[in-house]
């Protein structure tokens, strides 16, 4: 009997008529699954890949140091550039594209939710600094003093306007979906922004506590790379592969050796240690403080007799908080990558972008410096900053707590207060 071949043959799906595109940072679980176990060690491809991010890496350093080297606004500026660019990779993790067509404006509306918080956090951080900026014009003062004033308000009604626009675009059907994208955005802005005000208050603080902990966070990256590149053997955790015991301890042994290192280095420039209380651009010079001021250790007769041509060691005190944040830096601060990395394998793809050769998106490369950031401000208010208050620290939050009108007042109160105290004495 005849078989009916056309009846038998499996049907096949309209869906598989269609060629999937595979999107460029997609990662492949099926060859995943055979080589889980497939360490950089044992890469063919490593030399290559090594070639390639040691030029980005190259390229981000020279971009870095010349930014830092401009001062503090710029350095907020970058800060501004990276968040965007990772607030565009993160909206685009959950778009689907025949979906967004059907959905004109709900793009944009992901980006007025974006600045809106933008207007917010950066507006309350900056607006102390913005009125000493402008304390010299009158008309410039009174203006800032209003919107200060007012910059609640302000960002609650963009905020409840996206809200309205957000229901007035609701369709049928697509309910699911456009509820998630509102989901997922405000989970973006918690991520980025609360990470973002600690960032932008440690760069206020002193360029030193924002970039000691950037370049830890960096070197930890760097060395575990190369330990794990020659040496990596033993697989650390399953959710990054490629990560190894290897390359764990000899990251932390170089991180903790740098953090030593670099914070001398860095203390002895007064620009990068001082606190800007202002939105000016000019270098700044200040008295370093008690932290930046070296002590000196006398070095055992033995070692300074055969080892060292010296007697005594100087060592900043900031050098023993820089081993704590380096001590951070290379033991917590990695699980922001584990953390990214399970989180990218929830979504089958390999990489958040492709905008940085050999290193993926620039969420990639800020997983584990916003976990860093969050530590180093809570470190620096907590351990380095006095918790007496001090004149000087009266005098910043008079000016900015207070106008200039309530300044002339208690400058007033305080001048009789003082008067009627030495009529007192004498």
């Amino acid at each position: 009997m005849q078989k009916d071949h056309g009846s038998s043959a499996p049907s096949t799906p309209p869906s598989a008529r269609f060629r999937h595109r595979r999107r460029s940072n997609e990662f492949n679980f099926e060859m995943s699954k055979t080589n889980g176990n497939h360490l950089l060690i044992n890469d063919h491809d490593k030399y290559k890949s090594m070639w390639i991010r040691a030029c980005s890496s190259l390229w981000m350093l020279g971009g870095f140091l010349l930014i830092i080297y401009m001062g503090h606004l710029y350095i907020l500026a970058m800060v501004v550039v990276i968040q965007i660019f990772m607030a565009s990779e993160l909206f685009n993790l959950l778009r689907r594209a025949h979906e967004d067509k059907r959905l004109p404006g709900f793009r944009i509306l992901n980006w007025h939710f974006y600045f809106t918080a933008m207007l917010f956090v950066y507006g309350r951080i900056l607006s102390h600094q913005l009125v000493n900026t402008v304390t010299s014009d009158k008309i410039f003062y009174k203006l800032v003093s209003k919107l200060i004033k007012y910059q609640m308000v302000i960002c609650y009604f963009l905020y409840i306007a996206g809200v309205m626009w957000f229901i007035l675009t609701l369709k049928k059907k697509m309910y699911k979906y456009q509820f998630g994208q509102f989901a997922w955005t405000h989970m973006i802005l918690i991520v980025v922004f609360t990470q973002s005000a600690f960032t932008v208050a440690n760069i206020f603080e002193g360029i030193f506590w924002f970039l000691l902990p950037a370049s830890l966070i960096a070197v930890n990256d760097v060395a575990a790379y190369f330990f794990g590149f020659f040496f990596g053997k033993t697989p650390l955790i399953k959710l990054s592969p490629k990560k190894t015991w290897e390359g764990f301890i000899g990251a932390s042994v170089v991180t903790t050796i740098s953090a030593f290192v670099l914070a001398n280095v860095f203390g002895h420039f007064q620009w990068l240690t001082c606190p800007r209380k202002d939105l000016s651009t000019g270098w700044l010079l200040c008295d370093p403080g008690p932290l930046f001021k070296p002590e000196y250790y006398p070095l055992p007769g033995w070692l300074s007799r055969w080892v060292l041509p010296w007697k005594e060691v100087a060592i900043l005190p900031v050098q023993w908080h820089a081993l704590c944040l380096s001590l951070f830096a290379s033991s917590i601060a990695p699980f922001g990558g584990f953390f990214a990395s399970g989180f990218k394998r929830a979504f089958k793809i390999k990489d958040f972008g492709d905008s940085i050769p050999g290193h993926g998106g620039f969420t990639d490369r800020m997983d584990c410096q916003m976990v860093m950031a969050v530590f180093a401000y809570i470190y620096h208010q907590s351990f380095v900053v006095p918790q007496d208050y001090t004149v000087e620290m009266i005098i910043n939050e008079i000016l900015r707590s207070l106008t200039l009108e309530e300044q002339n007042i208690l400058y007033t109160k305080l001048g009789q207060i003082l008067l009627e105290r030495m009529v007192e004495l004498y």
